[in-house]
């Protein structure tokens, strides 16, 4: 009867405990996400915001996390700063369980950060690049889980150094605002840094949003430039690229366009072969190291059939950004005895947390900031394809292109070396796959 009345008692405390863990449990997890819906940026905005329903729809299906679902709501980021920032504060402020995917634009993820902060809701940035949200200061409740500038203009250096040694003169043409002034400050401390004797001959910065680049064409067809970088992208990116391609520019200059992979699908034969393109990460359908990943075959499949078109970086970015998200509360509670994690569980384990989007694996730091590396190539026509595929694909580890934490992005790149060129941790992927 004792040993009876052990067990009994033994198996009511395991149902107690597991009672009131599931009783801590919220009814649903509030996601406040933006990205941009309307205006030209819409054409990266919008696949984001289809990936995130779509694999949204997909998890809730599957359970969610220990039954608790996912219940996103969208912020227009087109609809101006003010506006957004209000929107924001209403739904980070909002009762219940919560969790903020936001933003896309580097200058709103300079103005919501410190609002995070302040009112210690976990934020996930899940684009926005620019570096010196997180290098300017420090915050415990702010992430980034994709790349950052720093990694994307450090690869696109190597690589263009890598493809084209022998250039003398370069111009940029690049939006006017935080990304397009950051990018270029990384990019040229960082080009200076290994090709010293390398002439800038112009650094125009046409205004976000512009519908027509016919003066900078102008300009780049006086100068007659070796290379011309841009790190526009959208509908910015395409205008530019659709009139540099009607007025030669292509045949005249070496393009490099670290945040292309956005655009070639839209643009098809507007650019042509030879044109070195980005990802913002390492995320490309095509891809021939995930060719025969499970996973990832049918998320391009499963896109490509709800919008008629691949995935570009934007929807690489989101997917991660909700994997992370989600693993960690995963993780921190089964750290934590399958009881529903605080908040403050939630940021200690994101800080360190190990995740993999659709691409290679992630590592998320001390600073909130993820290490993805880069992949880079160079266009070529495929016959299956109505647009350029990237071919001859290179892979730049986070570990060779990130500044170690407390570092200065601007500063840090003007200590590397021409040795880095060289790096043996550098991979050649090989030609795309479809």
């Amino acid at each position: 009867m004792k040993l009876l009345a052990r067990i009994l008692g033994t198996g009511l405390l395991a149902a107690s405990a597991a009672s009131m863990a599931q009783s801590d449990r919220p009814a649903e997890i509030k996601l406040g996400m933006s990205t941009f819906m309307t205006g030209a940026a819409s054409v990266l905005g919008a696949p984001a915001k289809v990936a995130a329903e779509m694999w949204i729809e997909e998890f809730n299906a599957a359970g969610g996390i220990d039954g608790v679902k996912l219940k996103p709501t969208w912020i227009d980021e087109g609809q101006g700063a003010e506006k957004f920032l209000s929107e924001y504060r209403r739904l980070a402020s909002e009762p219940g369980e919560k969790l903020m995917l936001s933003a896309i634009s580097s200058g709103y993820c300079n103005a919501l950060a410190p609002v995070a902060e302040e009112m210690k809701v976990i934020n996930i940035l899940w684009e926005c690049s620019s570096e010196k949200v997180l290098e300017a200061q420090r915050y415990r409740y702010v992430f980034r889980t994709g790349p950052n500038g720093t990694m994307e203009m450090v690869a696109a250096v190597l690589h263009l150094l890598r493809t084209k040694p022998d250039f003398k003169t370069l111009a940029v043409v690049n939006q006017d605002y935080a990304w397009g002034r950051d990018s270029w400050e990384i990019f040229r401390n960082t080009l200076l840094a290994l090709k010293p004797d390398v002439k800038i001959v112009a650094e125009l910065f046409p205004k976000f949003g512009a519908a027509d680049f016919s003066s900078e064409v102008t300009r780049l067809q006086a100068l007659h430039p070796d290379v011309v970088l841009s790190t526009a992208w959208g509908g910015d990116l395409d205008t530019f690229l659709r009139q540099a391609s009607q007025r030669g520019l292509f045949k005249r200059s070496q393009f490099i366009l670290p945040l292309a992979d956005s655009s070639l699908e839209r643009l098809g034969n507007a650019v042509p072969p030879g044109v070195i393109i980005g990802f913002v990460g390492d995320g490309y359908f095509a891809d021939p190291a995930f060719a025969n990943d499970p996973e990832v075959r049918d998320f391009v499949q499963a896109f490509k059939q709800r919008t008629g078109a691949y995935p570009n970086f934007a929807v690489y970015h989101m997917i991660q950004a909700l994997k992370a998200a989600t693993g960690t509360y995963k993780k921190a509670s089964a750290d934590n005895g399958r009881k529903w994690p605080t908040t403050e569980q939630l940021v200690d384990t994101l800080h360190q947390f190990e995740y993999r989007g659709l691409s290679r694996p992630i590592r998320m730091r001390e600073d909130g900031q993820a290490l993805q590396g880069q992949l880079l190539g160079v266009t070529r026509h495929d016959s299956s394809q109505s647009f350029p595929i990237v071919g001859d694909l290179t892979f730049y580890p986070a570990d060779i292109v990130a500044p170690p934490v407390g570092q200065i992005s601007a500063e840090w790149v003007k200590t590397l070396k021409p040795e880095l060129l060289q790096s043996k941790q550098i991979q050649h992927v090989g030609g795309a796959s479809q």
